[in-house]
């Protein structure tokens, strides 16, 4: 395989070390992660005990002894299949699906990870979002979104854990669309934890915010509300407790994050979409010969724009920590903002803030959201 294969390959490998480090998973046939977090490796009639970050150059080493190697890497129920050969490197996905012969649902595992949202107590939900079908089956087309809805509610048990002392928990949700992950953190609340819940969703769109008050009704969730409005023009009649928005588009996230601190929310969490705002805005000099390129200069743009929002909740007063959603192998926009409000502010990161934006002469759009 010539060394550029080789390298692309590599790059792939890299993301799966990171991937390890974030939990226990598994390698099929060949690597396992053990209690210790260390590799076992059984290759070529041995076993041998590896560190996470050797594996990408043991493999590219590998491959470069054959003319063509096959990987599958398996994570929350999806196969990742990556082919390289001398013609190129591929990856493509396959649903990894297994009968649960006690319960007789579908459902997919990892090793013996347990669901937070189970197949079999949580079919009335799952049949109303359309992961299920009528005889409670998870759909083919939907187990990687299964997927998706059930990791978000493992995220956020964290932030949650944090409102453990308050009687009952309000989450707002910007730019709600159909509010999948809505009605599933609800009946996480509801019926898992049995804490007292209210939400409030709101979006521009008439035709979702009537399809999210319809599927409210066939549940029975009395405590979900529904309004067509534009987050900058909502004023909240209660306390709001968590902010969420996911996959907002451009400044929309801003909007939300805005509100988020004008409502002296506890607690808030962003899943950003597309980022245009700064991209015709920065500029700064010493970067000029690498983003001369369209697609770094996007990239940069990208990474930017994240950065200083996560930079400007600290300096409002927020613990912040920015993790990956889903794999970036689906989507480069996997990226979740999750701030909690720990003090008044923080004079140090806003000092720092104001010296980029200074440095990169940009106007961030959060600053005009917040006032």
């Amino acid at each position: 395989m010539n060394k550029q294969n080789i390298a692309k390959l590599k790059m792939f490998l890299t993301g799966m070390e990171q991937r390890f480090k974030d939990g226990t998973k598994e390698f099929p046939a060949i690597v396992t992660l053990d209690e210790t977090n260390r590799l076992k490796m059984n290759y070529n009639g041995k076993i041998e005990n590896i560190l996470i970050v050797q594996l990408s150059q043991i493999v590219s080493n590998e491959a470069e002894k054959y003319d063509e190697v096959h990987i599958v890497y398996e994570e929350r129920g999806t196969n990742i299949i990556i082919e390289a050969t001398q013609k190129g490197v591929k990856i493509r996905y396959e649903d990894n699906v297994k009968e649960d012969s006690e319960a007789h649902h579908v459902t997919s595992h990892i090793g013996n990870r347990e669901y937070i949202i189970k197949v079999g107590q949580a079919d009335d939900l799952l049949k109303e979002i359309g992961i299920l079908t009528k005889d409670g089956k998870v759909k083919n087309d939907m187990i990687r979104k299964y997927n998706q809805i059930d990791h978000f509610v493992e995220l956020m048990k964290g932030i949650i854990d944090e409102l453990s002392d308050y009687e009952t928990i309000t989450v707002l949700d910007c730019g709600c669309g159909k509010s999948y992950l809505t009605f599933v953190l609800n009946f996480y609340l509801k019926n898992i934890l049995k804490k007292s819940c209210h939400f409030i969703g709101l979006d521009y769109s008439e035709t979702v915010i009537e399809a999210s008050k319809r599927m409210a009704k066939n549940l029975g969730y009395a405590n979900m509300e529904f309004h067509q409005t534009n987050i900058q023009n909502y004023v909240p009649d209660k306390r709001i407790d968590i902010v969420i928005s996911l996959h907002a588009c451009d400044t929309a996230t801003d909007m939300a994050l805005g509100l988020g601190v004008r409502a002296n929310a506890k607690a808030i969490i962003a899943v950003p979409c597309c980022h245009r705002e700064l991209l015709s805005q920065y500029d700064y000099e010493p970067f000029k010969p690498v983003i001369k390129h369209g697609v770094l200069k996007a990239r940069m743009a990208d990474i930017l724009t994240d950065g200083l929002r996560a930079l400007k909740l600290e300096a409002l007063g927020y613990k912040v920590s920015i993790a990956e959603y889903i794999s970036p192998l689906e989507t480069p926009k996997n990226l979740m903002i999750r701030a909690i409000k720990t003090q008044n502010e923080n004079k140090k990161a806003e000092e720092e803030y104001r010296k980029l934006v200074k440095l990169l002469n940009v106007s961030p759009a959060l600053e005009k959201q917040y006032l």
